[in-house]
């Protein structure tokens, strides 16, 4: 049965795009990385275009490993910090939401919960908080530790983070505001909450010191395919991030995730499941591919060699290009896609050498998405949603903004023909546009 709602599209923001050969690119801004100007024309071709939000990924730290390698790759070396960069793009645009992430290993529940709070009141309600528990060791060494937590640990912390914000989210009443000059009352005492939390990980008094905000409390984003992601998903997220390979795959984790719900309480249409996808587009399937060429020609092996070790979590520092793979180097077991890694273990299986599998994986990069024409790749989406699938896409572009100029050019248009995208924004805040109902004050429903 045709759905009646309309598909959910976020831009991937890496500062030049996906693919770590992206600075190399001829339309690229080769100084974008220190210039709000780059982010910003990112943002305004995406409002343009009526896209959700903005999704800027993040890693609270420079990325460690081959020295070499890293020289050549800005994705984690020099790049804003995601909380700041939101709060200038927001003030410079009017109904495009910003989603960024913050980790709940790093920071407090108090100073988390203001800065969204302040975020979702400048931008008159369009922010979001992906909520991650960091899973790269080099954060850890910045933040008075050994590396990570873990990973039990971190998602029973998270847990707790979050509901403490939700808490805190919670200290004013949508109406506590009375601004009664002629009583001089400026707030009803009686509508201003104190949470007294002390759990395991977390003490925090409260109240927070901001009012409630213009989304009752911003959106909250998640990936994560573990158990303990996929539970806390289910009671906590609106927006799922994932990255299967298939219809198959995802409409698989998109059924597990949401059949959850219920148990606290919640509807299924409270949570947009949206995988990412790389997508190259082309006005023929020949200049699509050619796009794709260009990076993996420009991809130095150094870095090649950096980005599948990092996959598979093997130092491939010097390995020979023009020999086949060192199979002692291949782990047992995958730490990112199952279907990726069995799809490159069959690959080096017939042989291929290391500089052919580099190449292979650098097209594939996440193993999720669709290199075509705009018929080809609205195929795609469509058949991901309309088998529930997936609720909408973010769209990871391979170089900014030349890759999304292309997709809005080119693809968008088909979208809209087929009656799956919208013409204009519903509404003024993200959670109107994605659908998403207001949480109500938890003191406001115990009234």
């Amino acid at each position: 049965m045709a759905r009646d709602d309309k598909l959910k599209l976020g831009t991937f923001v890496y500062t030049f795009g996906f693919n770590p050969a992206s600075w190399l690119h001829p339309a690229s801004d080769v100084n974008g990385a220190n210039r709000i100007e780059h982010l910003l024309d990112v943002a305004r071709i995406s409002e343009a275009a009526k896209f959700d939000f903005m999704f800027v990924a993040d890693s609270p730290a420079a990325a460690i490993g081959d020295p070499e390698a890293l020289s050549r790759s800005p994705t984690k070396m020099n790049r804003f910090e995601p909380l700041t960069l939101i709060t200038a793009l927001a003030t410079l645009t009017e109904r495009l939401g910003f989603v960024a992430t913050a980790s709940t290993s790093y920071y407090e529940p108090y100073n988390l919960a203001r800065i969204f709070s302040s975020i979702d009141h400048l931008s008159g309600g369009r922010a979001c908080w992906n909520v991650v528990t960091s899973d790269h060791d080099e954060t850890g060494y910045n933040f008075n530790r050994e590396g990570l937590d873990p990973h039990a640990l971190r998602y029973e912390k998270g847990a707790e983070f979050v509901d403490v914000v939700f808490g805190l989210w919670d200290s004013f009443e949508a109406d506590a505001l009375l601004l009664d000059r002629s009583s001089g009352v400026y707030y009803d005492k009686d509508k201003l909450h104190t949470l007294n939390h002390k759990g395991k990980h977390f003490q925090v008094r409260g109240p927070l010191n901001i009012a409630s905000t213009p989304q009752g409390r911003p959106v909250i984003a998640q990936a994560g395919g573990s158990e303990a992601g996929m539970e806390l998903a289910a009671r906590t997220a609106e927006i799922v991030f994932s990255l299967a390979s298939s219809p198959e795959r995802n409409g698989a984790f998109y059924r597990n995730v949401k059949d959850r719900m219920a148990k606290f309480g919640r509807d299924q249409n409270d949570l947009k499941m949206m995988p990412g996808i790389v997508v190259n587009v082309g006005e023929t399937k020949a200049q699509a591919q050619a796009k794709v060429d260009f990076l993996i020609d420009n991809l130095h092996p150094d870095v090649g060699r950096w980005m599948l070790g990092e996959f598979l979590e093997t130092d491939l520092s010097g390995a020979a290009l023009d020999e086949p793979f060192p199979m002692e180097r291949l782990p047992s077991e995958p730490k990112g896609s199952k279907a990726l890694f069995e799809e490159l273990t069959d690959f080096i299986r017939q042989g291929h050498t290391l500089g052919h599998l580099i190449r292979h994986y650098a097209e594939k990069s996440t193993g999720n998405g669709i290199t075509g024409t705009p018929k080809e790749i609205a195929d795609f989406m469509e058949e991901w949603f309309e088998t529930r699938a997936a609720d909408g896409f973010i769209l990871m572009f391979p170089t900014l903004p030349a890759s999304l100029t292309d997709f809005v050019e080119l693809v968008v248009p088909e979208l809209r023909r087929r009656g799956l995208f919208r013409e204009e924004y519903e509404g003024t805040t993200l959670r109107q546009n994605l659908g998403l109902s207001t949480p109500v004050n938890r003191y406001t429903a115990a009234r």
